[in-house]
């Protein structure tokens, strides 16, 4: 297993400071402590033993909270680290320019010598999606298979084709729904200097009468033929399909074991399908809680203190977060077609049920994990932490526990799995029978 520490970054504050000081992501002094908690704690997680570190992309978030990670900070981050990489979960597609996303990840990546990846996401965010969206006219949205739905998913995938293209080693043409490439594409641009493109650039950017006919996109990334890619966060199982089909690694929400164990088998099988023959749980990804405490009451404290109690249960229940935590028995008072999980059912028992959170002794943590590497044996873990909630030496002692007793456990494993190919079953879907 190989893990990732997943901070959303958040500026450090108890929330009656958040309150008292409100908004408080106006004051610089609460952004420069973000900036050294976060590095302190990308050092640590490099020092335990973490793989990567990575941010989601949200912006004007004037609570303080998730307030993203830019391709700045990711550098800002990697400039203090060593070894290990760093990303995000990911850049929300609509809302970018496909040449820009191009560049700016290839920078990324060549600055780093690969030590970056990138992860991909719709957004869900009306705030400011939609202010940055506002000229292809794409909305946030949820996975309701509404209208709005459909071109949001349609304009995130035409942004991941022009990705491929851009980052790819030969000049290219595109004509999309919402992108075209060169633009304008049907009387194309005049380029006064095609003489020194034609000597000295890409060959096909332009023609002998100086039209433009294709972008060569530079820099490359570092890595070939791009940066490992990461989809947030996958429940469906179009979405898993999808993300087989393009060799991406979904981060997964659904925590259920059964759930889980499901959609690994369904990317497993669609990989098979396209060719790929990979392991259950090969190339996929969780996203866990864990709070290391003498007592389940102590770690439940802990969880209200920080992410469970400001995240999910102020912020991300109105998004619909809570429904990945649903029970077949919840269908006969919220029925998931028409109603979502009310307030009331948003608790942190729910959530250990669901084994979403690992919570108590480094015993009852270990339970969890083995119960999580039974049902899917997920090659990524994605730990979503409690940084600027949390106080900062209880985020480093919960750090420096996993490191100790949790992490070279499951690492251990990942190797001997490695060695002895038949301890993991394989998938055997053949292109025939799909």
């Amino acid at each position: 297993m190989k893990f990732i520490l997943f901070l959303l970054p958040t500026l450090p504050a108890t929330l009656a400071e958040r309150k008292k000081r409100r908004p408080i992501a106006s004051h610089s002094e609460y952004w420069q402590a973000m900036f050294a908690e976060v590095v302190e704690l990308a050092q640590l997680a490099e020092e335990v033993g973490f793989d990567a570190i990575a941010f989601p992309e949200h912006h004007l978030h004037s609570e303080g909270f998730e307030i993203g990670g830019p391709p700045e900070f990711l550098l800002y981050v990697a400039m203090h680290t060593k070894r290990i990489k760093i990303g995000p979960i990911g850049y929300v597609l609509p809302g970018w320019d496909p040449l820009r996303l191009a560049i700016t990840t290839a920078w990324l990546d060549q600055l780093t010598q690969g030590r970056s990846f990138v992860g991909l996401a719709r957004g869900y965010q009306q705030r400011w999606l939609d202010q940055m969206a506002q000229k292809v006219h794409i909305s946030a949205t949820t996975s309701d298979h509404s209208t709005l739905d459909d071109t949001n998913r349609r304009a995130f995938e035409e942004v991941y084709q022009v990705l491929k293209l851009a980052w790819a080693d030969e000049p290219f043409r595109f004509r999309g729904e919402f992108f075209q490439y060169p633009y304008p594409y049907d009387t194309g641009t005049t380029w006064p200097a095609h003489a020194w493109t034609r000597d000295y650039g890409a060959p096909g950017e332009v023609d002998a009468q100086g039209q433009i006919q294709k972008l060569f996109v530079v820099p490359k990334p570092y890595q070939k033929p791009h940066p490992p890619l990461f989809q947030a966060f996958s429940n469906s199982a179009e979405t898993i399909r999808w993300c087989a089909r393009e060799q991406i690694s979904p981060m997964i929400l659904l925590s259920r074991p059964e759930q889980l164990r499901h959609l690994a088998q369904i990317y497993a099988e669609e990989a098979g399908r396209a060719g790929r023959w990979l392991a259950v749980g090969q190339n996929i990804g969780v996203l866990r809680q864990i709070y290391f405490a003498d007592s389940v009451r102590a770690a439940d404290r802990l969880a209200e203190q920080g992410v469970v109690g400001v995240g999910y249960k102020r912020f991300w229940g109105h998004f619909g977060f809570w429904d990945a935590f649903r029970f077949p028995e919840d269908e006969i008072e919220y029925p998931a077609s028409t109603t979502r999980l009310p307030s009331e059912e948003w608790t942190t028992e729910r959530m250990r049920r669901a084994r979403y959170i690992y919570a108590g002794s480094v015993d009852a943590v270990r339970e969890g994990m083995d119960e999580l590497v039974e049902s899917a044996n997920p090659e990524w873990f994605a730990w979503l932490f409690d940084q600027g909630l949390l106080p900062r030496q209880e985020l480093r002692k919960q750090l420096e526990i996993f490191g100790t007793h949790i992490l070279p456990r499951y690492r251990q494993h990942e190797e001997k799995a490695a060695e002895t190919p038949s301890s993991r079953k394989t998938a055997r879907v053949s292109k025939k029978k799909g």
